[in-house]
């Protein structure tokens, strides 16, 4: 809970690392696109995957009005006044690593225009990527919570970001039409079920844990109280399973075992598992002294017949290379899950070029070698859309995701 940042010599080693990676990336890395780390941001309205014939399928049989990407993050580095947070490791070249990690963050968020905040152009450039797609798509933006101690007090130098409630709705109400809010309450705050309580009075679809980051133990009874008012209030729990890499200094990662959710569901808590708990392995409480793929226990809750209506996954960073393609089959060939799946894309992630390989992707048979230079395309304009086309593109041994993977709305709406 205490583990300190990196020391200096190991942030020099990582930095020495990182001058490495950056050095061979476009000789090994970049899947066959122009010699570039960074996404040039191209114009959201050159994005027309209409005129692709790998592509111009997208939305058949889709209705723009329900696809609502439940897995969209805020971010910035607190330069608009709102009360967003980094962390000083973010900030400092001391560690490199972490540096480079918000480079690149903000580059995928296309937030370094030369005009107005990087927390104001980050929102903008999100709105405009909504409103390129057909109209009634929607995102819905994450607040995120500061890490919490165990006496429920905030300790913002343990925490790798801070994105307040009241901005995530802020931005939900200047652009009701591009985002749909969802909150981040720490349940361990003494003033959290006055918190969830008003977020849900004030229109929030869903609430946004990351444990890992956060200190959430969620099979602590501490969280009983904030999972019966979640039950009663319907309001769906989006929660990191698995392994966490996109933010770094996290010092529980236990808390990432999708075992861990058995308690809330218990509770009648609508469980939305993001990324489906698709990378890592941890302890499995069944068979004690004994490990399993994150996914495996996932698949694992997904069997059980009396969480049916309450368990699903959102199939946020799927495609990324830190995870296998055989979890990708597998969501495919499950058709059996289909209607407890939900679409995410983890923005800014898709927009950051490295972490998706198209080669590698269509090598495993999941894509047509075809469609990649459209998809690559699309990515440089418009992350988003990139995202969805992507994963409607997914194909193995003639199955597909449904278009009721991607009308996340109704889920959202009926919860």
């Amino acid at each position: 809970m205490n583990e300190k940042l990196p020391s200096l010599k190991q942030s020099r080693r990582r930095f020495f690392k990182l001058a490495l990676i950056a050095a061979g990336v476009s000789a090994a890395i970049f899947d066959g696109t122009p010699s570039f780390l960074f996404n040039p941001c191209r114009d959201p309205a050159s994005a027309a995957p209409e005129k692709s014939p790998w592509l111009a399928h997208l939305w058949q049989g889709l209705d723009p009005a329900k696809v609502w990407d439940c897995h969209v993050h805020l971010a910035g580095i607190g330069d608009s006044g709102h009360g967003l947070y980094v962390g000083k490791q973010l900030l400092s070249l001391w560690h490199p690593v972490l540096y480079g990690q918000r480079l690149f963050y903000m580059n995928a968020g296309c937030a370094s225009a030369p005009t107005g905040t990087v927390d104001e152009n980050y929102v903008r450039r999100l709105a405009s990527l909504v409103r390129n797609m057909p109209s009634g798509a929607k995102a819905m933006v994450f607040a995120f919570d500061w890490y919490h101690g165990d006496d429920g007090v905030a300790v913002p130098e343990l925490s790798t970001f801070y994105v307040p409630d009241s901005y995530a709705r802020q931005m939900a109400e200047e652009y009701p039409d591009a985002f749909e809010w969802v909150a981040s309450i720490h349940p361990y705050r003494a003033d959290a079920l006055d918190k969830l309580e008003a977020a849900y009075a004030q229109g929030a679809r869903a609430v946004k844990w990351l444990p890992a980051a956060q200190n959430i133990d969620p099979a602590s009874k501490r969280c009983d109280a904030f999972f019966s008012v979640l039950a009663r209030l319907r309001l769906p729990l989006v929660v990191h399973g698995g392994e966490e890499k996109a933010v770094q200094g996290v010092r529980l990662g236990h808390f990432g075992n999708p075992m861990s959710l058995r308690r809330a569901l218990d509770a009648g808590v609508k469980v939305v598992v993001a990324h489906c708990a698709s990378m890592g392995e941890y302890e499995d409480p069944d068979r004690p002294g004994t490990r399993q793929k994150s996914f495996d226990l996932f698949a694992r809750l997904m069997e059980r017949a009396e969480w049916k209506e309450n368990l699903f996954g959102d199939i946020s960073a799927i495609a990324l290379r830190n995870r296998e393609p055989e979890v990708i089959k597998t969501l495919l060939m499950r058709e059996d899950w289909h209607g407890r799946l939900l679409n995410g894309s983890d923005y800014p992630l898709p927009g950051i070029i490295p972490l998706t390989s198209l080669s590698q992707l269509a090598r495993h048979g999941l894509l047509q070698k075809e469609a990649l230079p459209d998809l690559r395309m699309l990515r440089e304009a418009n992350a988003l859309y990139f995202d969805l086309a992507l994963k409607r593109s997914f194909s193995w041994q003639g199955k597909s995701f449904p278009a009721q993977v991607f009308e996340t709305r109704t889920f959202f709406e009926t919860a």
